[in-house]
């Protein structure tokens, strides 16, 4: 097995004033030779408005084009598999430079500033809902920090024998006297496959024991989503958040098209494996053409939540399919609940997942039935409001 190394530096920098489009083919990539053929491999920095400063590595496999931005924690910002943008219009005309979006205003939620990624991590202290003290001051921000810290030791590696290419960097949340975690991130491309690979660990580097939280938050929008679509997973029983939720439980799975003024719907659920060890979650279009799947490991992903925004195209018409180490509510609840994740000193975990781009409508039907399969054919179980599950409002 033979691997090539490439020093993420030495791929020489294109400054732009717009991310490029990815249903376009690389104008100067850089070549990574395999057995199949060659990776195609672009580094751009972004020159305008809230993007200056902004790195993007956009890598063209055959099978995926995606653009992995190390500015921002290493998310995906958009991808393109079968002809299909996968990724949302969101309002926030990003990728955003973490220096423009305030983490830690006093309402908690500046994180929304920078939010229009296809793939965001949330962690690592915290996830979910903004968390106030007694005095009513933001001690855990809406989704945590890690989405707006840069990477570092970002390098490339090529089994070429095998014609896989290996992406790989460091994100570290660190506060002295108080937490030093470290997530290191691992992609994987298969040259000529419509997935993504995901190996995620996360270490405390620290001396002392501390506690961590992570959910992906994975965002889709047209033209996967659209009036008709359907959610898919194999979840025994779905628990909606909220009283808003609970209007439409029992059409918990469909989708409304564009809709001016819709709040926003969450769906819980635990995650259950197929028959490989793999939970799966598969957003389907309409006519069932086309579609997009999450798999992940859920030993250390066991929770599932369903994000429901379909609201106008210029607001973010998205759904989220978001695994998680818990569910997204604040995290003073969910360590009451028993679902934050200690870690010993030098203690990891590793978190497994595949994002797969489907445009085979019989590939479709096939998970369909796959996730239908664990319930017996039967529909899943619907409830409001477990007091477990959800936080009071």
């Amino acid at each position: 097995m033979t691997f090539t190394s490439t020093n993420y530096h030495q791929i020489e920098a294109t400054s732009v004033q717009q991310p490029p489009p990815l249903s376009q083919p690389l104008p100067n990539p850089t070549l990574l030779a395999c057995a199949e053929g060659a990776f195609k491999l672009q580094r751009f920095v972004l020159l305008d408005g809230m993007r200056q400063g902004v790195e993007l590595l956009v890598i063209d496999t055959e099978g995926v084009r995606v653009a992995i931005c190390p500015t921002r924690g290493m998310s995906i910002w958009k991808a393109y598999i079968g002809g299909v943008d996968l990724g949302w219009n969101s309002p926030v005309e990003g990728p955003i430079h973490p220096s423009f979006v305030p983490v830690d205003e006093p309402r908690g939620i500046g994180w929304l500033d920078g939010f229009d990624e296809l793939f965001v991590r949330c962690g690592l202290r915290s996830f979910g809902a903004p968390d106030y003290d007694g005095s009513g001051r933001v001690q855990w921000p809406v989704h945590g920090r890690i989405g707006n810290l840069p990477a570092q030791n970002l390098q490339l590696f090529v089994d070429t024998q095998h014609s896989i290419l290996h992406v790989q960097a460091e994100v570290c949340e660190t506060r002295f006297l108080q937490y030093n975690l470290k997530l290191n991130v691992h992609y994987m491309f298969i040259f000529g496959e419509p997935a993504i690979g995901v190996n995620d660990t996360v270490t405390n580097i620290g001396g002392t024991p501390t506690s961590m939280q992570l959910l992906y938050h994975i965002n889709v929008g047209t033209p996967v989503l659209g009036r008709g679509a359907k959610m898919h997973i194999g979840a025994k029983r779905v628990v909606a958040r909220d009283a808003r939720a609970v209007e439409d439980l029992q059409t918990w799975d469909e989708y409304l098209g564009p809709t001016s003024g819709y709040a926003e719907q969450v769906y819980f659920s635990e995650s259950v494996p197929c028959s490989d060890g793999w939970a799966k979650a598969m957003l389907s279009s309409a006519d069932q053409s086309r579609g997009f799947a999450v798999h992940y490991m859920p030993s250390t992903l066991p929770y599932f939540s369903q994000w429901k925004n379909t609201v106008a195209e210029a607001d973010g018409y998205v759904t989220g399919l978001e695994p998680a180490t818990g569910f997204p509510n604040t995290r003073t609840f969910e360590e009451s609940q028993g679902r934050t994740v200690p870690l010993a000193a030098g203690e990891s975990r590793k978190f497994m997942m595949r994002l797969e781009g489907i445009y085979d409508p019989d590939r479709v039907l096939q998970l369909e039935s796959e996730l239908n399969g664990l319930r017996g054919g039967k529909p899943a179980e619907l409830q409001e409001l477990d007091p477990q599950w959800c936080m009071p409002r």
